[in-house]
């Protein structure tokens, strides 16, 4: 199983672009304000509906995601998300909606949604990229019985991620972040066409909220 190590790519790469070049083909920071402190990559704009940045990772088979993340604020008006783009053939570097032809993993929280699928509340989604412009919603799971869990002391926790995708088959295994050995999971399937997924481009996004994230549990 191939380990995706994205973050720890970008933080190399936009160090080197800090001190010697803005333009770096493998990674693009294409919408809202990410900047490296310390060890973990940060997403500073808290009004960015539609923040990403985009890294060239070749995916095939079998892949493992891992990574963890930090809420910093802005979700104050009840609104707010991040996620991954996998398995993408493009990148775009400016703002968008989708992100070429990908599979989007969503976590959600949203006081007021406007989509009649997605729950009130603590939310994950998957969507299926048709384009820069178009995304159709594959499934919505209600996750409000971690809701109570989203404390102000929690919030300012790093939450550890683990997805596993297998692309021979579409299978997505997420794993639950309050399980201590990360071994409890949630499963999906993102496509039923039997066709093997393949990219080579990973785009982590932010929806109305600053996050930071970094390589590892």
């Amino acid at each position: 199983m191939k380990r995706i190590v994205f973050l720890l790519a970008v933080i190399c790469l936009v160090t080197l672009a800090y001190g010697q070049s803005n333009s770096i083909p493998d990674y693009q920071a294409a919408s809202g304000s990410w900047a490296v402190s310390g060890n973990r990559l940060y997403q500073n704009d808290a009004a960015a509906r539609l923040a990403k940045i985009n890294i060239n990772a070749p995916q095939s088979g079998p892949m493992l995601y891992e990574f963890n993340a930090r809420y910093e604020s802005g979700a104050e008006d009840g609104h707010g998300g991040f996620g991954l783009h996998v398995f993408g053939d493009r990148s775009y570097p400016s703002v968008s909606w989708g992100s070429g032809r990908s599979y989007l993993l969503w976590l959600n929280y949203d006081e007021s949604p406007a989509n009649s699928r997605i729950p009130r509340g603590l939310s994950a989604q998957i969507y299926q990229s048709l384009s820069n412009s178009r995304m159709d919603l594959v499934e919505s799971v209600d996750l409000n019985e971690y809701a109570p869990l989203l404390t102000q002391e929690n919030l300012s926790s790093e939450v550890p991620f683990r997805i596993t995708i297998d692309g021979n088959t579409g299978e997505v295994r997420v794993y639950d972040p309050t399980d201590a050995n990360l071994e409890s999971y949630r499963y999906f399937y993102i496509d039923g066409s039997n066709t093997p997924l393949r990219g080579d481009w990973v785009a982590l996004r932010t929806n109305g909220m600053r996050l930071s994230f970094a390589l590892g549990l």
